[in-house]
């Protein structure tokens, strides 16, 4: 064997034993295609992340910075603390709330708000360590954890519905429909049905393919400028974090209520992170005979630390994202397919220019479509105790109409935890569910003062 064959064939073994490849059945070449594949899929995060944290006040550059930098970081603790064949990025829904809740909503800055989410991410950390996010999870009913999703999802579409025009303000009626024969909601309606169109033929990257071709559709029709360079496209100046940088306010966020805090960050975070973590798991087959998940803790710790790191940065909190399966699909199995991943999104550092020409009309469909596929969950949902259904309906409905994650929760909470009591149902109930709506009670209370 020549000498560069044996530098090549130690490179395979290595790679080999520190992934486990052997013992997971798989191949470095697998891997890097499944890794290939989760970056095309979840690549669209990188243009709509910006865009939401835009409207928080947050430098745009910086922001795409911190989206970029924050899901490089997370995602290779999960390929190399981990070992985990899952991509990490800023939370579809939790950006939301970061930016038109607790900023817009609450009135706070969003340097409180990113002390906000450094201090969810401890919280995160200390509860993974000790075991009580498991617990936590563990006593929340399967009923709220699928309305909390159809929920989320709601209240993501109707920020994209609002982003495209679609849905507008009225003094009137509060919504009404907007002027679709206007560029804006046109363009988006476009988007809207050719990315459908390419998901419905399970295209690789639809939503990513979708942004790009709307931005173009604008360019041409002269809604936005077009690149006129090739720096406007590429460049080896790379965005930079100087605006963001430590700019978390953790004074003003301790300040503003440490429940408050808690429940708008963390609640979330738990049922939405450790059921995806969990549900990729078994997909890959990671789990034992007796269904546990090898590194499942160092998973949820590289999640936490990767969310105060996002928010040191300028980002906001981090999660495992559901498109995972489809690398997993491929075949990934092991760290390997998230290293490349994250080399991937590092990689996209030299295309950050093109953000600049992506319009928010571009990026207002894929709000939707996501919220769309978080329907899903409703199937889970079964109407036919009345207990189940007020509070399953409080929690999906009060999200996007009062556009906020935590009154939908505490609705949903609370009022569970009441009719289960009334009726004489309180020995199905986890005793966790009275320690959760009695803080939710708590920060209302909180919160008025």
């Amino acid at each position: 064997m020549s000498g560069a064959g044996k530098e090549r064939a130690g490179r395979e073994f290595s790679l080999n034993r520190f992934f486990k490849l052997e013992e997971r059945k798989t191949t470095i070449r697998t891997e890097i295609l499944a890794g290939i594949t989760t970056f095309l899929t979840m690549s669209y995060i990188i243009f709509v992340n910006p865009s939401i944290l835009a409207d928080a006040g947050i430098p745009k550059e910086a922001a795409l910075a911190a989206t970029i930098y924050g899901s490089v970081f997370c995602t290779l603790l999960m390929a190399l603390w981990a070992n985990f064949p899952v991509a990490v990025a800023p939370g579809m829904g939790l950006n939301a709330f970061f930016t038109y809740t607790v900023v817009l909503g609450a009135g706070l800055s969003w340097q409180t708000a990113l002390g906000a989410v450094f201090i969810s991410g401890l919280v995160f950390f200390i509860l993974t360590i000790t075991g009580v996010r498991q617990r936590i999870v563990d006593g929340v009913p399967p009923l709220l954890k699928s309305s909390i999703s159809v929920g989320i999802g709601l209240f993501i579409a109707f920020i994209g519905l609002k982003n495209a025009g679609i849905v507008v303000a009225n003094k009137d009626t509060f919504v009404s429909l907007g002027k679709l024969t206007e560029a804006g909601p046109l363009l988006a309606l476009f988007g809207l049905l050719f990315a459908s169109f390419l998901l419905s033929k399970k295209w690789k990257g639809a939503l990513l393919i979708s942004i790009l071709v709307t931005s173009i559709a604008a360019m041409v029709t002269g809604f936005i400028d077009y690149p006129h360079s090739v720096k406007d496209i590429a460049s080896l100046s790379l965005p930079s974090l100087s605006e963001t940088f430590l700019a978390m306010d953790l004074k003003g966020a301790f300040a503003y209520g440490i429940l408050s805090i808690l429940f708008s960050f963390t609640i979330v975070e738990l049922f939405d992170n450790l059921a995806t973590l969990i549900g990729l798991s078994n997909k890959a087959g990671l789990a034992d005979e007796n269904g546990e998940i090898e590194n499942l803790d160092r998973a949820l710790q590289a999640d936490a630390i990767g969310t105060m790191a996002s928010a040191a940065m300028g980002g906001t909190v981090m999660n495992a994202y559901v498109e995972n399966a489809t690398g997993i699909s491929e075949g990934g199995r092991t760290g390997l397919t998230a290293l490349t991943t994250g080399i991937l999104f590092f990689l996209s550092l030299l295309f950050t220019p093109l953000i600049a020409f992506v319009p928010s009309v571009a990026t207002a469909p894929i709000l939707i479509l996501v919220g769309a596929l978080m329907l899903s969950e409703i199937k889970s949902i079964s109407f036919d105790d009345f207990t189940d259904v007020i509070p399953a309906f409080l929690t999906i409905i009060l999200m996007p109409l009062t556009f906020s994650i935590a009154q939908g929760l505490a609705f949903g909470f609370i009022s569970y935890t009441v009719l289960k009591l009334a009726v004489g149902k309180h020995k199905d109930m986890h005793w966790m569910m009275y320690v959760i709506s009695l803080a939710f009670i708590i920060n209302f209370i909180w919160g008025s003062h």
